[in-house]
């Protein structure tokens, strides 16, 4: 288990690259508006499904 922490540090420090405070704000902007996007769609998928099934057992209740 040592071994294996060692060799994790060891492999951050020497073959990691992070990336530039602009590509982390590209990245960020470009994750925010998918994340919305997809919010969005699952808030209308879901509306959908509850619309259905209110008709649906409203249906079979009348």
């Amino acid at each position: 288990m040592i071994t294996y922490i060692r060799e994790s540090i060891d492999e951050l420090r020497n073959n990691v690259t992070l990336p530039t405070r602009a590509e982390s704000s590209n990245l960020m902007v470009i994750v925010a508006v998918f994340s919305i996007i997809f919010a969005l769609a699952t808030w209308g998928v879901d509306s959908l499904f509850s619309k259905l099934i209110q008709l649906y057992f409203n249906n079979i209740i009348n």
